[in-house]
């Protein structure tokens, strides 16, 4: 019986990641070299493929040596770009178009009088930009309680979200927190701040996985959005999560006919391809690939 190997429709760089890495290797050609303030984006591959090109990743500004610096598709704080103009360096601005309207709508809300809660994981570059811009009036949690820990619970609360995060958790987390601090003359506001191109591959993700005996999801693992990807498809089927094909078990293939396949928005089409080319050379039967 054939193996059906299925990949998701929406596979590749995102809009932002695609526009990220062009301008990252435009600047690297120009220049013979740039530093990037952190990797530009969290995919080993792609980012071992950049420093072929003269790319070098720091993480403190303090170590930046040449003229110029990047600044990652996960955005920064005001204060970084501050230190940037007081060194006298020139900014390359990769930012996603959804990070800085996330940390437009946090400026905002911060201006407006509101305190600021990010559902979003409080280590990632993009959640410590978006809070930057809050001026210190907010903080960054998964855990509603989180807010009651408070020495007293904001009367104005603007809830938003980290742009990768899955949209029913942050549904879910709105919800807590409204009981939490919904009180008496209270304020609430809650701005989407989910990447559509995300919210399109999670659906997209969901629906393979349905029809799937086992899953690949590829991407790096310390992406946030892969890892939601991941755990979207590992509460349906059988499901891993791999960087390269060299990672693939033989073992999960097993009396499996129908394979889905799946990937982070940082993740290029040459991984992609050989991570499906590993699939059929290791099932070792006619593949039918869509």
């Amino acid at each position: 019986m054939p193996v059906h190997i299925r990949k998701a429709a929406s596979l590749g760089f995102c809009t932002g990641v695609r526009r990220a890495i062009d301008i990252i290797t435009e600047a690297a050609h120009e220049r013979g070299s740039i530093e990037t303030l952190g990797a530009i984006v969290h995919n080993r591959q792609v980012m071992q493929k950049l420093g072929k090109l003269g790319v070098t990743i720091v993480d403190d500004l303090a170590l930046i040596r040449g003229e110029a610096v990047v600044i990652s598709a996960h955005g920064a704080s005001p204060a970084v770009s501050d230190t940037i103009k007081k060194r006298g360096l020139s900014a390359i601005d990769t930012t996603c178009a959804f990070v800085r309207r996330a940390q437009s709508a946090a400026k905002k809300l911060a201006a407006d009088g509101f305190y600021v809660v990010v559902y979003g994981d409080v280590n990632h570059p993009e959640v410590k930009g978006i809070l930057g811009w809050a001026k210190g009036q907010g903080l960054a949690t998964l855990i509603a309680s989180d807010l009651g820990q408070l020495p007293k619970i904001p009367r104005r609360v603007g809830l938003l979200s980290q742009t990768t995060q899955i949209p029913s958790d942050f549904n879910r987390f709105a919800r807590d927190v409204l009981e939490l601090a919904f009180a008496k003359d209270a304020e609430m506001r809650i701005i989407d701040t989910i990447c559509h191109e995300t919210r399109a591959r999670q659906a997209e993700t969901l629906s393979l996985a349905q029809s799937s005996e086992l899953v690949l999801v590829i991407g790096g693992r310390s992406s946030a959005n892969t890892k939601h990807l991941y755990e979207l498809c590992a509460a349906i089927a059988e499901t891993h999560l791999i960087e390269t094909a060299s990672e693939i078990d033989p073992a999960w293939l097993n009396g499996k006919d129908s394979i889905g396949i799946t990937a982070g928005t940082s993740t290029d089409d040459e991984t992609v391809g050989e991570v499906t080319a590993r699939l059929a050379e290791l099932t070792g039967a006619p593949c039918h690939i869509d």
